[in-house]
C-alpha cells in the first residue's frame, strides 16, 4: 500500500540534501538563502504582473528564473510549479496560470517561513 503525504505538513525544502550538495558549508548556505530572500520580491511581482497581462513568453522566462533559484535550494515542490508555469507560458496556455501561480506562491511562503527559521537557529 502506498502512502500519500501532505503537502502541507512536508518540509518546503530538502535540508539535508541541499547541505550535502554545498559539502556541509553552512554558510554558503546563508548567502544562497539571503540571495533569494533579496531577488525573490521583485521576481515574484514580475511573474505577477506577467500573469495578469497574459504575457506568455515573460511568464516562461520569470518562471525559469525561479525555478533554477528554487532548485539551488532543493525546493523541488516549489521548483515543479515554477516548472508547470514555466510550461504553460511556454506552451501560451494562460487560462490556468492565476491558479498555478496561487499554488506557486503558497508553496514559496513556506519556504520562506522554513529560510526564517533557518536562519534565526544558526544565528543564536
Amino acid at each position: 500500500m502506498t502512502q500519500q503525504h501532505d503537502s502541507s505538513t512536508q518540509a518546503a525544502m530538502n535540508l539535508p540534501e541541499l547541505l550535502i550538495r554545498l559539502d556541509n558549508d553552512r554558510d554558503l548556505l546563508i548567502e544562497l538563502i539571503a540571495i533569494f530572500q533579496k531577488k525573490y520580491p521583485d521576481l515574484l511581482l514580475q511573474l505577477q504582473a506577467h500573469v495578469d497581462c497574459k504575457d506568455a513568453n515573460k511568464v516562461e522566462s520569470a518562471s525559469h528564473a525561479l525555478k533554477g533559484m528554487l532548485l539551488c535550494l532543493s525546493a523541488t515542490r516549489a521548483a515543479a510549479l515554477a516548472a508547470r508555469l514555466e510550461q504553460m507560458g511556454g506552451g501560451g496556455e494562460s487560462c490556468r496560470l492565476p491558479e498555478v501561480l496561487t499554488l506557486f506562491e503558497n508553496e514559496v511562503a513556506k519556504l520562506l517561513e522554513e529560510l526564517e527559521s533557518y536562519t534565526t537557529k544558526v544565528g543564536s
